[in-house]
């Protein structure tokens, strides 16, 4: 103890301090979430999400140079389609022509070594803004959906996606999928499960861009409450069991003790969703001048794996080169 002991001077020069600090997650670590639209030259900035924008498949490939070069190890598709595409089951979702079907051909295409993973759900598919179709009480029909769900992870597996990613956290929704997935021999495809998925209020960005902000009520009668963590433990230990190979908390930064402790129950690959909300709220805290936004990036970041990640889902992920490397 002091005096003989100093920890002082295990931090006393930048030298020292990079020895013995955990290194950075390299951008193979990285996931990015991209948002795919129907049509060509389209380019539509997000508001609440500098840096990031809605792409036609052709935008998303120019964008795509870049993330590749700089090492970035996936990216994740949300697809979006007009109103008029809209249906009562989200039925656009497993169209074969449809945007994110396409994006992922042309992206396997064009980067064949790129992990390609697409999230498997209906709220930007659907007139009603659920995910999955409603009874006649206004309630997400569980079955139905996973039905559904089925449908689109055979889709993109069918395009070449190497992932599916449900997140509609229906019961049953990744024993559903496995055995549709096995059945259509795509028996290789990967299912990475938002498996421990909060009703947070830390999605607004994301729904904005998404345009998949529900007509009615909210998504809390099946995502998991933050107040219940019992629960939101048991969504991963189930969806392990139903045969997913990689399981995700979202969010992820006010969550870092749940992150722990599915780490401690599971030796499955781990992510961390690290949301558009946790996203915007360090670029809003940058702009006003009230911190370094590279500084915040990387301390948040090395947060997360410190708590257990493996996979870090991350809009961050294509300004790596910038925020990551001196």
């Amino acid at each position: 103890m002091f005096p003989e002991t100093r920890l002082r001077r295990l931090r006393q020069s930048a030298g020292i301090r990079k020895m013995l600090d955990a290194p950075l997650p390299g951008p193979e670590k990285f996931i990015w979430p991209a948002f795919v639209i129907e049509g060509a030259a389209k380019r539509e900035p997000i508001e609440s999400m500098p840096g990031q924008s809605r792409l036609s498949v052709d935008q998303l490939l120019i964008d795509l140079e870049p993330v590749v070069e700089s090492g970035v190890g996936g990216l994740l598709l949300f697809g979006l389609v007009e109103d008029s595409e809209k249906d009562h089951a989200g039925t656009a979702a497993y169209n074969d022509k449809g945007a994110v079907q396409c994006a992922i051909r042309e992206v396997k295409d064009k980067f064949p070594e790129l992990v390609v993973a697409a999230d498997v759900c209906v709220c930007a598919y659907t007139d009603h803004g659920h995910c999955g179709p409603l009874t006649e009480s206004g309630v997400v029909d569980n079955d139905a959906a996973n039905e559904t769900l089925a449908k689109i992870a055979t889709s993109y597996a069918a395009a070449g996606a190497d992932i599916v990613a449900p997140s509609s956290m229906m019961d049953g929704q990744v024993q559903a999928i496995r055995a549709a997935l096995d059945t259509n021999a795509f028996d290789q495809t990967l299912l990475m499960s938002y498996s421990t998925k909060f009703a947070s209020a830390m999605y607004g960005p994301f729904r904005e861009a998404e345009k998949s902000m529900p007509g009615k009520g909210d998504r809390k009668g099946y995502q998991a409450s933050y107040g219940d963590l019992r629960t939101a433990l048991r969504e991963s230990e189930f969806d392990e069991a139903e045969g997913a190979d990689m399981l995700m908390v979202k969010p992820s930064l006010f969550y870092l003790d749940v992150l722990a402790k599915v780490r401690e129950t599971t030796d499955l690959p781990l992510a961390a969703y690290n949301v558009s909300g946790e996203y915007s709220m360090l670029h809003a805290t940058a702009e006003r001048g009230w911190g370094d936004l590279k500084g915040m990036v990387q301390e948040s970041t090395a947060a997360l794996v410190r708590s257990g990640a493996d996979i870090l889902i991350s809009y961050w992920a294509n300004q790596y080169n910038a925020l990551f490397r001196d």
